[in-house]
C-alpha cells in the first residue's frame, strides 16, 4: 500500500493566531499516523510561485491522508487556520515504482 502525503504551502497573516492551529493540529495528525518530512525551513523557488511556509506530511497510506483531512477533528482545527492564512494543499498518493 502506498503512503499518502499532504503537500502544503502557506502564507500566514497572523503568526500568533497561527500558533493556535499548529498546537491544535497535533492530535488529529497523530491519530492518523502523520509524520512531518518538511516543516518550514530554508527553500529555493527556481520556478513557478511559492508561499512563505512549506510542509510535506507523510501518512501511512493515501486513505489515512484523505481520512485525516475529512475527519471531524481536523475540520474543527482547520477553523483556526482559515481566518489567519492562505494555503495550497494537495493530498497525493506516494510512488513506489521503478527509480532512475
Amino acid at each position: 500500500m502506498s503512503k499518502g502525503y499532504w503537500i502544503v504551502r502557506v502564507d500566514i497573516a497572523d503568526p500568533e493566531k497561527y500558533k493556535l492551529y499548529v498546537a491544535a493540529n497535533a492530535a488529529p495528525l497523530r491519530k492518523y499516523g502523520a509524520r512531518f518530512l518538511v516543516r518550514a525551513g530554508q527553500f529555493e523557488n527556481p520556478e513557478g510561485g511559492s508561499r512563505t511556509r512549506n510542509a510535506v506530511i507523510e501518512f501511512p497510506s493515501y486513505k489515512a491522508a484523505v481520512d485525516c483531512w475529512h475527519s471531524p477533528e481536523y475540520q474543527e482545527v482547520l477553523k483556526l487556520r482559515l481566518p489567519v492564512s492562505t494555503a495550497d494543499l494537495i493530498i497525493i498518493e506516494g510512488y513506489e515504482g521503478p527509480q532512475p
